[in-house]
């Protein structure tokens, strides 16, 4: 059965893709298909492994022998991938549903279908791995399939720019945490993660110098893992990339938003949870850069324009969730959040994708309103998706993002309390982006010029079952997971999959300190009705008088301007000088450049000797017949 849900996307992949020349619609079918039933079979293996505990490391082959180093190809299953299993499989087979659909007049359906069940495959190797070099390879393989699927449209340059800016940005991360392979490699002889994390307190205390500064081997190892954790989960430095991924299809974005691609990062820190354990440090800092991650992408949420980028910016702030509950202990509870994120993000993205789809391609929320009795399927479904996100009581979004407060506050650290203050602040102004979207595309007045109103319709019932069983995911997977996960019989679920070296203990907490975030919540829902709909002019005056705050948030920190020109600007001068001087100053021009010229020159002086006239050849061979003549009497 492992072997199944690991290979059919593979398969499908393969199969969607040759198969272009087949019938209409054979390589969506397929690779649907078989992607589907991954997920009913995931579903499977996660249901076994909570009822009777039945998990298992399955060998496919040995990969790499060299004396005592031995790495394999495996199939790990163990609690932690039981649930990425259900997640990447259940979001992605919904995706490829949704995208026969959306895509329906796209004349590259079958290559579009081939690189998501490809990207299914590559998430799929990581999160089952058994040792560092299969992660690796799956996590290099989500990097390529997210090049391909964000410059899908390669005909459009901001689809290209973006691809490449997503490659490039990751390729800093990746270059981190392979550093951190090589450490553990060269201090612990393997790269297994069972005989690593066995390791791990013999060198707790080892210390050696790097570049010049004594530092411990456990907290370096920690720093370059993180480091490619940033880049793959857009943390907040390494966070340029996600926002231009929007460029890709609206299925691409809600796939790598919400099951896959950004989600490796939170994976591989969970999943080395035995090494960040050894490292206060590592988890100080992992803590600080999820909470600047959660405020910075929800501030610049709240002045974006575009609907997908909304989204997005509140993926990247919900995963510096995921990240501070990790940095302060809570590993269970970010991987809870993941768990509940990965529907209502999805179902917000695929929403959105509705609503694009609706009014032929816009995305600029202020070209749209007034639209939900022409959308009322995609409303309720929007409206689903909001409440969870907010966290609103009892939907998904409210079990999950609460207890990572809660968790901060019984941690009972220095940072612990900065993460309550900044996790509240941040759930507040989630509120205000998340109703400003919602409002802004449902409500209002009608406020696009080319599109008439009457023309916008719902979407095809291919796209809406989709968006139909994740909001089933967003209202129900909180309440019903929050006991396995995080309460009482979270220990038991877990077991040896999450290393806990000081388990925080779940002690009751304030009733005072319960209702803060909800209470919160729902009062930003008529708040931002009133300022967003009703009395628009009031935000119009303060984005006047605070101009410099508007702007600061709008160019996003200026952190992409600061990267243009530290990095950008300096590269391509340096670039245009080795290609003018260098390339072509230099190498062509005393090269292939010189030599060519130089025979141009010979041949151009030997043509002068062709006249065309039988004269000057007659004494031409005549000078010749004296020059040999000669030549031979004096010898």
């Amino acid at each position: 059965m492992a072997y199944t849900i690991i290979f059919l996307p593979l398969l499908g992949s393969i199969i969607g893709y040759v198969g272009k020349s087949f019938t209409k619609n054979f390589s969506e079918v397929t690779t649907s298909i078989f992607v589907i039933i991954a997920a009913i079979l995931s579903l499977f293996v996660f249901w076994d492994g909570i009822q009777n505990d039945n998990y298992g490391n399955y060998k496919i082959f040995e990969w790499i022998s060299s004396g005592n180093f031995i790495a394999n190809w495996s199939i790990n299953i163990d609690p932690l991938s039981s649930v990425m299993l259900v997640v990447v499989t259940l979001i992605s087979s919904l995706v490829h549903i949704y995208s026969i659909g959306y895509m329906s007049h796209d004349p590259h359906k079958p290559r579009f279908m081939s690189y998501l069940s490809l990207f299914t495959f590559s998430m799929l190797v990581l999160v089952v791995s058994d040792n560092f070099l299969q992660l690796f390879f799956g996590w290099e393989g989500v990097g390529l399939c997210s090049y391909l699927l964000i410059g899908f449209w390669y005909k459009k340059e901001a689809a290209n720019n973006a691809a490449i800016k997503a490659f490039i940005v990751n390729r800093v991360g990746d270059f981190g945490l392979a550093v951190g392979i090589f450490l553990i490699f060269f201090y612990f002889g393997t790269i297994n993660f069972n005989e690593v994390f066995q390791l791990v307190p013999q060198f707790a205390e080892k210390n050696f110098v790097f570049f010049g500064a004594e530092i411990n081997l456990i907290t370096l190892i920690c720093f370059f893992l993180f480091i490619g954790a940033m880049g793959k989960s857009a943390q907040f430095l390494l966070h340029t990339w996600l926002p231009d991924a929007m460029e890709g299809p609206t299925p691409v974005s809600a796939l790598i938003h919400a099951a896959t691609m950004v989600t490796a990062g939170v994976f591989l820190v969970v999943k080395c949870s035995p090494i960040f354990e050894f490292s206060q440090t590592a988890l100080n800092l992992i803590t600080v850069i999820g909470m600047i991650t959660a405020i910075f992408a929800a501030s610049v949420a709240l002045v974006q324009n575009d609907i997908k980028k909304i989204v997005a910016y509140s993926t990247c702030s919900q995963l510096g969730y995921m990240f501070f509950a990790a940095g302060i202990g809570a590993y269970h509870v970010a991987m809870f959040h993941l768990f509940t994120h990965a529907f209502f993000k999805a179902l917000l993205f695929l929403g959105s994708g509705s609503v694009i789809h609706a009014f032929k391609d816009e995305q600029d929320i202020r070209k749209m309103g007034g639209i939900r009795k022409r959308l009322p399927y995609t409303y309720s479904f929007m409206l689903i998706g909001t409440l969870a996100l907010t966290g609103f009581p009892l939907l998904s979004g409210f079990y999950s993002k609460d207890a990572i407060i809660e968790f901060a506050y019984l941690s009972e650290s220095i940072l612990g309390n900065y993460a309550i203050a900044i996790g509240i602040f941040t759930a507040f102004l989630t509120a205000i982006y998340s109703w400003r979207l919602f409002f802004k595309t449902f409500h209002g007045t009608y406020n696009n010029k080319i599109v008439p109103i009457e023309k916008t319709h719902e979407s095809p019932l291919l796209m809406l079952i989709p968006l139909f069983l994740l909001s089933i995911g967003a209202i129900t997977a909180g309440f019903v997971f929050k006991e396995i996960f995080i309460g009482h019989n979270g220990d038991d679920f877990w077991k040896s999959s999450i290393f806990f070296l000081e388990k925080i203990s779940h002690d009751k907490i304030p009733l005072w300190f319960l209702l803060i975030t909800p209470t919160i919540v729902v009062i930003a829902i008529p708040l931002s009705f009133y300022y967003f709909i009703l009395n628009t002019k009031v935000l119009e005056e303060i984005k006047i008088t605070n101009l410099p705050l508007y702007n600061f948030l709008l160019n996003k920190w200026y952190i992409d301007d600061f990267y243009e020109i530290v990095f950008v600007t300096p590269a391509k001068k340096i670039g245009s000088f080795l290609w003018k001087k260098g390339d072509e100053g230099t190498i062509d021009r005393f090269g292939p450049d010189g030599i060519s010229r130089i025979i141009k020159v010979i041949s151009d002086k030997a043509g002068r000797f062709q006249t065309g006239f039988i004269y000057d050849y007659a004494f031409v061979m005549l000078i010749g017949l004296s020059i040999l003549l000669t030549y031979l009497i004096l010898n």
